[in-house]
Order: C-alpha cells, then structure tokens, then sequence
C-alpha cells in the first residue's frame, strides 16, 4: 500500500510541473494585452506603460518568467491578481466552498440516480427499461451544457416560474457566511425560508452539471455488473438459494463497484470543467465564473493559479479514490 502510494505522489511531481508549464503559456496565447486591459479607457503614457510591465515582469523573456513562476509555486506563492490586487490563494478559496457545494450536489445526483438505474438495466438486460435507460444516457452525455441549461432555464424558470434563474439565494436573505456553503449557513442562520430558497437556487445548476456524469456512471454501471453477473461465483451464489437482494447488491455489485468509483473519481475534472458553463450560465459564484471573468480580463495570475489549485485538488482527489479500493475489496494489492 505505501509503495503504491509513494509511487503516486512522485508521479504529482511531473504532473504539477506539466499543468503550470501549459497554464502559464495557455493564457499568453490569447490576443489582448493585460496591462493596457488594467488601464481601461484611461490610457498609459510610454512611461507608465514601461513601469508597469516592468513591475509585472512582462518585460523580461518568456523562459526567465516562467523560471520566476515555477519558483514562486514551488514556495506556495500562487501569484497576486493585476485586477484586484488581492493573493490569488486568497480569492480561490474565498470562493471554492460554492463550486464544492455545487459539485456536491451534482455527483449525489449522479450517483444516487446512475449507480440504481445501472443496476436495474444489468439485471433486466435487453428489456424496454435497458434499452431506455442506454439511449437516455447517451442523450445525456452528448447533450451540450449551454444548450441544457439555458433549456431547463426557459422551461422551468420561464414558462413555470418554479425555480430560480441564478445566484445562490434570494435577495431578501442576508446572513454572515460562517462555513461558505450556503445550504449549511442558511440553515444555522434560523431566518424563516433561508435554507428553501438556497435549495431551490441549487436544482437547476446541480442538474446541468450533473447531467454528464450520471449518463457516464449509469453506462459503467451497467457494464460492470454485466461483466459481474457472468461469473461463476454468481451464478453458484443462486445456485445456493440466496435471494436475489443478496446476489446483486452484496456480492456482484460489491466488485462491479470498483470501475464505477475509479468512474466518480474522473468524473472530478469533468464536473470542474462543466462549472465553469454552469456557473458563468447561472451566475453562480464559485471558482468557475471567477476563472472566465479572469480570462476576458487577461489576469495572468489568477487564470495560472487557478489552473494549477485546480489541478492539484483533481490529483489528490483521483489518489484518494485509487485508496479506496482496498477497503472495497481487500483482495486488491496496490505493492503489486
């Protein structure tokens, strides 16, 4: 287990390097200079101009920047936003708590409803809810974020009017944020329809981002249990009598788990990228709407810090799920 965990971790060390070298160029590849955006209508004389891009290292060679960068992450330093002035550290996480809490909900969301429906298409194969359920998911996992969102938008906001269109939670609410979650704080902050009002603003974005990884979960489940149920442990598992239950929730869903959870933890990174839709589309403010505001601004250092905070958090995630799978099953050596 430790071998395999210190092999993990040397491998973060390539990765976290590779992630910087692409955030650090990606944004320099797109038209529009960051000084002069900072300026605005204002305008720079050549001077201040000069000073500026001299205070910001602009003006040195792209190799020597990145040299500066890699050494500053390597200490911690993630940079200082041009635009705000504020730690770029700082502003992440001031606003991480509202992309986790919507992330949250997305992937209860998913797998709540992928793992039980995987399940049922496995067990009734070629049946009408099978075949249903495999075209559902492929509607789903093909179906564009944008085109969804603003769909469910119109449809539930609009010609319902049961949903909000965005934001976190009504006007009429103001509480301070103790935890940053806003289902958590407006639960403790006792005011009468705090916590509905946070709920409802929460449906409509966790099924959008949602969307995609339970199609994605739903299809591996099924998949899995079909490779499952064929094995001959099974099929001598009915042959002893055990109730159906016990077949297919305890001993084939317990191994059929183990693609689905390497699956969820994949499914990290796309529901990272699908907030960035989801939250620019719902106005929600978390981590994704920060990142395309700092883009269209050509922040340098909060689009090159946010990238690779992102990245670090999708690793440890996707290792904490690959250690999991020796509590699921045992049976599984990770020194091998």
């Amino acid at each position: 287990m430790f071998g395999f965990l210190f092999r993990r971790i040397g491998l973060v060390i390539p990765t976290f390097i590779g992630v910087s070298l692409v955030a650090f160029f990606l944004i320099r590849l797109l038209p529009g200079d960051p000084i002069l955006l900072m300026a605005g209508e204002r305008g720079l004389s050549p001077e201040r101009y000069a000073e500026l891009m001299g205070r910001y290292g602009f003006d040195r060679p792209i190799w020597e920047q990145y040299a500066g960068y890699l050494g500053s992450l390597i200490q911690g330093d993630f940079g200082t936003s041009i635009i705000t002035k504020k730690p770029v550290f700082e502003e992440f996480f001031a606003l991480f708590p509202a992309t986790v809490e919507l992330s949250i909900c997305a992937m209860i969301f998913a797998v709540v409803l992928g793992i039980p429906a995987g399940v049922v298409a496995a067990v009734k194969r070629g049946s009408g809810f099978d075949h249903g359920l495999m075209a559902t998911a492929l509607v789903g996992y093909s179906m564009p974020i944008f085109w969804w969102a603003l769909l469910l938008i119109i449809v539930f906001s609009g010609i319902l009017q049961w949903t909000p269109v965005s934001g976190r939670i009504s006007l009429l609410y103001f509480f301070p944020s103790v935890t940053g979650f806003m289902l958590i704080d407006s639960l403790i902050s006792g005011q009468k329809g705090a916590f509905a009002s946070a709920a409802s603003h929460l449906i409509l974005p966790t099924i959008v981002l949602g969307t995609i990884p339970l199609a994605v979960i739903a299809r591996q489940t099924r998949s899995a249990m079909l490779e499952v149920l064929s094995e001959d442990y099974i099929r001598t598992a009915r042959a002893k009598g055990l109730s159906p239950f016990r077949v297919v929730g305890v001993h084939a869903l317990r191994n059929a788990l183990i693609p689905v959870i390497t699956t969820i933890g994949l499914q990290i990174g796309v529901l990272i990228a699908g907030a960035i839709l989801t939250e620019t589309i719902f106005s929600w403010p978390g981590i994704g709407k920060w990142m395309v505001d700092s883009i269209f601004r050509r922040d340098y250092p909060a689009v090159q810090g946010g990238l690779v905070l992102i990245a670090l958090m999708v690793m440890v995630v996707n290792l904490i799920v690959d250690m999991l799978y020796g509590l699921i099953n045992p049976k599984i050596r990770h020194t091998r």
